[in-house]
């Protein structure tokens, strides 16, 4: 039964990652862009989550309905008035770029909310389900399942309206998709405007179970970055895979290794990957 537990757990903490690296994932493989802020704007959507149940009592989960739209907007914004303008330039240009604003940001959270960490504790607690010796607490049941919902909801933004057919057509090809009429900067903004929505939405569903601190958001971003590598860039099926896979690989990893090398157990991983599998478990060979 401690097998299953495991697995149980892992499950809920692979969906989480799915959710932090999909939008991540879209950035990269849509803009060729590697938006270090990804942690950052997670952390802000946590620190987002906490400030509203705090000061109004709105529930988490409704605390979304909130996020995404506040964090589309802040990252289209971004993306148009920063971004667009080094967009052609090699990726070490983006890089340092993304660096940059994302140390702004992290010190502005440090500055507001200091290094101290805060925790979401909902009264009343939801509980815990139990079935035979298995137990998950319900809080981590329901942040499961908003993520997949917000996931789920990515791909099918990507796969069933026009804005999405647009964004594959620019990840492909995006001379042809500008011939083929286009608006490509809006896309690259709509975009990042996507994946950002997703990295604060994601932050609020972290909130109900992590503690919140800005200097968490260098572990968010490596998961993220990890995710990617592992399931496939630009694949948000690719995100669910890998992100299940990670977490499976650090739940029992951890119960022969020990916890406290879950992280090295990680990027060792990575690392594997990068030399056997570079294109991840969904990607395809010679995407660029």
């Amino acid at each position: 039964m401690l097998i299953l537990q495991i697995l149980l757990n892992a499950i809920v903490l692979g969906s989480l990652y799915a959710c932090i690296a999909a939008g991540f994932s879209l950035v990269w493989g849509v803009l060729n862009v590697i938006n270090l802020m990804h942690g950052s704007f997670i952390v802000l959507g946590s620190y987002l989550a906490w400030g509203a149940y705090k000061a109004l009592g709105v529930a988490p989960w409704t605390s979304l309905l909130i996020a995404a739209p506040v964090f589309f907007i802040l990252g289209y914004g971004i993306q148009r008035g920063v971004l667009n303008r080094v967009i052609a330039a090699p990726v070490l240009v983006t890089l340092t770029l993304t660096f940059g604003l994302d140390l702004i940001l992290n010190n502005a959270m440090l500055v507001a909310f200091k290094a101290d960490y805060r925790q979401l504790v909902l009264d009343p607690s939801l509980g815990s389900l139990s079935v035979g010796s298995l137990v998950v607490p319900v809080d981590r049941i329901v942040a499961m399942i908003f993520s997949l919902l917000l996931t789920l909801a990515l791909f099918f933004v990507l796969r069933r309206s026009r804005v999405g057919r647009a964004i594959v057509a620019v990840r492909m090809d995006r001379d042809a998709a500008r011939l083929m009429g286009v608006d490509v900067p809006s896309i690259y903004a709509t975009a990042f405007g996507l994946g950002t929505a997703m990295a604060g939405c994601a932050g609020v569903l972290l909130a109900m179970i992590f503690p919140i601190s800005p200097i968490a958001s260098g572990s968010y971003l490596g998961k993220a970055f990890v995710v990617c590598v592992l399931g496939g860039l630009g694949s948000v099926p690719g995100a669910v895979v890998g992100g299940l896979f990670l977490a499976i690989v650090e739940s029992f990893g951890s119960l022969v290794l020990g916890p406290e090398n879950a992280v090295t157990l990680s990027f060792g991983l990575l690392i594997v990957f990068l030399i056997v599998r570079p294109q991840g478990l969904l990607g395809k060979r010679g995407f660029e």
